[in-house]
């Protein structure tokens, strides 16, 4: 069976990379905003519970909603963050759906879609435009 090689400019370059060709992101500007409880997020909404145990609490955000797990207490610490796991939310993403740890920042990529990135990322890959 033949091999078929992409080379990048490294290669063509006559310099091999050990692991693989290197890339660089495209400079563009994009839409965040830090995530700490619900109803943090600018599109989440700001509808409220009129009745009943939630009277007054903020209603499900429309971008990142309130983490459900049912084999999952809410008392459970977070694996990452340490923090329980009624403090974090759940976003849809184009590659399915990420929990989100207070403290993450919410993204919008260049098609409109929501993700989470830890704030430790989020500073060494992007700069205030």
């Amino acid at each position: 069976m033949d091999k078929f090689l992409c080379m990048g400019d490294d290669e063509k370059k006559g310099e091999k990379s050990p692991v693989g060709n290197r890339y660089r992101k495209l400079p563009i500007e994009i839409e965040a905003h830090r995530w700490f409880k619900n109803g943090d997020h600018p599109l989440d909404g700001t509808e409220r519970f009129t009745g009943g145990e939630f009277k007054g609490e903020l209603i499900e955000g429309k971008v990142v909603r309130y983490y459900r797990a049912p084999l999952v207490p809410g008392t459970d610490l977070c694996s990452i963050c340490i923090k329980p796991m009624h403090d974090h939310g759940w976003i849809d993403t184009l590659e399915g759906g990420h929990i989100v740890c207070p403290g993450d920042w919410i993204v919008t990529g260049v098609q409109g879609e929501h993700y989470p990135i830890k704030d430790s990322i989020f500073k060494e890959t992007y700069e205030e435009a």
